[in-house]
């Protein structure tokens, strides 16, 4: 009967360590499932096929109805680098925003009130260029040529409206040209 016991209790523990397994296992399963339905969303609305970027993307919790928001990274970039934003750089970004269709209430206009108060981390600005060097193999020359000019151009118009001292001289400051060089590089 002792052994009889014995093998009772040896049974009871290797089931529950398999039974441990298994739940472990199949949570792993649902999470790659789940990242793997993430990225399949993203690449639908994004364009994006490069794994690496997708799932960087959703790394950064950026989701479909977030996308929108990276795409106004630029400007938020140009508005923070003097370290602040000022309301007529608030007023410009938020006019960019309604353009691009970004309805009010929405998980991305959320994130760019977020960002207006505080600045996005580098991941962001990282995951911004990995997007947009992404989206830049997929298209022709012409197109190129034009997502360039209308994201600089955006930020541009950013770091603009501030307008120099007193509206007087140069209305770009050295930080934001900075940063703009930067944005441009990522084209080349």
């Amino acid at each position: 009967m002792g052994s009889e016991v014995l093998g009772d209790r040896r049974k009871a523990l290797e089931d529950a360590f398999f039974t441990k397994q298994d739940a472990k296992l199949r949570q792993e399963l649902a999470e790659k499932e789940d990242l793997k339905a993430k990225k399949a969303a993203l690449a639908e609305v994004s364009g994006i096929g490069d794994d690496a970027v997708l799932e960087r993307l959703v790394a950064l919790d950026i989701q479909p109805d977030t996308l929108t928001a990276l795409t106004l990274v630029p400007l938020i970039e140009v508005a923070w680098a003097d370290g602040n934003i000022d309301d007529n750089e608030q007023a410009a970004i938020l006019q960019a925003a309604s353009t691009t269709g970004l309805s009010k209430g929405s998980p991305s206009a959320q994130l760019l009130e977020a960002w207006l108060k505080h600045p996005p981390t580098p991941d962001v600005r990282r995951a911004w260029e990995d997007y947009v060097s992404s989206l830049l193999t997929t298209l022709d020359a012409d197109a190129k040529s034009a997502l360039k000019n209308d994201i600089l151009g955006r930020a541009r118009s950013v770091a603009e409206a501030a307008g120099g001292f007193l509206g007087v001289g140069n209305k770009v400051s050295k930080s934001e040209q900075a940063v703009l060089e930067e944005l441009e590089a990522v084209f080349e």
